[in-house]
């Protein structure tokens, strides 16, 4: 018999399945299939507006295209406003729907160490198919011309804290001032005020901690009221944000940002493909893995939010996986805003290529340098569309390349953030599956005995390959 289908199954599944129904009717709509079409028909009307057709007066071609961006920024502008109480009240709950302060715990250090050690094998694979491919070597034209003729004197590289300072950096992760950290979108010590809420809740009593709970619980549905509002306006906010990059950078610079798109892309296939060695240790077929993961993956395309895939991808973990509502309502909700492996290796791919387009060649030292940056901004950053970008400015600031250079790759990154987005949504789902395995001992005899109604290990080992 599934157990998960019995009343005490966790505390809260009610939400999480009506606000993954609520996002999975985008998928029946085929809103990934409509943002496609909004990409490329943006493309086509970018490169109508921009200098090579000559149809539009400069100016004119300007303000046509920031009207068009207007969805755009909408777009974007409310799935940022609503990222942190999303956030906020997603690992509250998560935390909170386990029983046993010791699981949390081992869990928590177990998903950070798996983390940072993913992370840092994927701006690994980033920064190494960069220099590979040498997507810089192909970009030409005036734009990289005039961009390259930026003061490159404001660019100081930072050097690694000393040994004397990382306490006090340490001590300066929690914060003090919650409020001030929500507001300024400081993600890392939101995080961890969220967790430390969570296992103070975890502490009470269900009839201490119900009123809380419950508050948290509407928070989420207005937050994910807010994603599906936001939603409607995707195919549009694709078209006008492709329509203005596409015609700001002229038809010749987009062709040769092409070899920069491709590398990334490969990047993140190799990426897929360590993620799918990864479920070796899950001993189940991968492509089936990634089959049952399918909902998921889609809404993270066509979203570009890890935060707003949040409740599909624990309904996904749940009911098609076979994974432990206690771990998966944990994990994702941590995974959304510390596991980044795929904007890790945009950022890497992205670093060496601007590199090579203003004639910088970075060491091995600094290149080391770039793989520790990203690890640390990667984590409790903002799990939104575009976040990358800002990251990035910040990483090249580092290594001495001019930060103007995110204006070249700004056009394309529509499709690579929806791309980066997927994958790190896939990371979460594995690393959801891996912590469940090295808990499920300790996680069977704890749900059990309080009769919480963890997942039957049927439909999880149904799908164990016999090959």
């Amino acid at each position: 018999m599934d157990r998960r289908k019995g009343p005490s199954k966790v505390r809260h599944p009610p939400h999480i399945k009506r606000l993954s129904l609520q996002l999975q009717s985008l998928i029946r709509g085929r809103m990934w299939l409509k943002v496609l079409m909004g990409m490329a028909l943006g493309t086509a009307f970018g490169i109508v507006l921009g200098p090579a057709a000559g149809l539009f007066d400069p100016r004119i071609a300007t303000t046509l295209g920031e009207w068009l961006s207007l969805p755009g920024y909408i777009f974007l502008g409310l799935l940022q406003m609503i990222v942190v109480p999303l956030v906020l009240a997603s690992i509250i709950l998560g935390i909170a729907a386990n029983r046993d302060v010791e699981m949390v715990k081992k869990l928590g250090v177990l998903a950070g160490l798996y983390f940072v050690a993913t992370t840092a094998v994927a701006i690994a694979i980033g920064i190494a198919v960069a220099l590979l491919i040498n997507p810089g070597r192909h970009i030409q034209g005036e734009e990289v011309i005039l961009l390259a003729a930026a003061p490159q004197g404001s660019q100081e590289i930072s050097d690694l804290p000393e040994l004397f300072e990382i306490p006090r950096i340490i001590g300066g992760l929690f914060p003090t001032n919650p409020l001030e950290a929500m507001a300024s979108g400081q993600m890392l010590q939101v995080v961890l005020f969220s967790v430390i809420v969570g296992i103070a809740v975890l502490t009470l009593s269900p009839r201490s901690s119900a009123p809380f709970m419950d508050l948290l619980g509407s928070l989420q549905e207005i937050c994910m009221t807010v994603v599906r509002w936001s939603m409607h306006l995707a195919p549009l906010a694709v078209f006008g944000l492709m329509a203005k990059f596409t015609a700001q950078l002229g038809l010749e610079t987009l062709l040769g940002m092409g070899v920069y798109v491709m590398a990334v892309l490969f990047g993140l296939l190799l990426l897929v493909l360590y993620l799918i060695i990864i479920l070796a240790y899950l001993r189940r077929d991968p492509l089936q893995f990634l089959a049952d993961a399918k909902d998921a993956l889609l809404i993270a395309f066509s979203t570009s939010s890890s935060a707003a895939t949040m409740p599909v991808s624990i309904r996904v973990a749940e009911e098609k996986l076979g994974i432990r509502p206690a771990v998966g309502q944990f994990i994702i909700p941590l995974g959304a805003t510390i596991n980044m492996n795929g904007t890790a290796l945009y950022q890497g791919v992205a670093t060496v290529f601007l590199a090579q387009v203003f004639g910088v060649n970075l060491t091995m030292g600094q290149l080391l340098l770039v793989m520790i940056i990203a690890v640390g901004a990667s984590i409790g950053t903002p799990a939104t569309p575009g976040v990358g970008i800002v990251i990035l400015a910040t990483i090249l600031a580092s290594v001495g390349v001019p930060a103007e250079g995110v204006a070249l790759i700004i056009g394309v990154d529509r499709i690579l953030d929806m791309s980066r987005t997927s994958v790190n949504v896939a990371g979460d789902l594995v690393a959801s599956a891996v912590m469940d395995k090295l808990a499920r001992g300790r996680l069977e005899t704890l749900l059990d005995i309080e009769g919480v109604g963890g997942a039957d290990p049927a439909p999880a080992e149904s799908r164990i390959t016999s090959q």
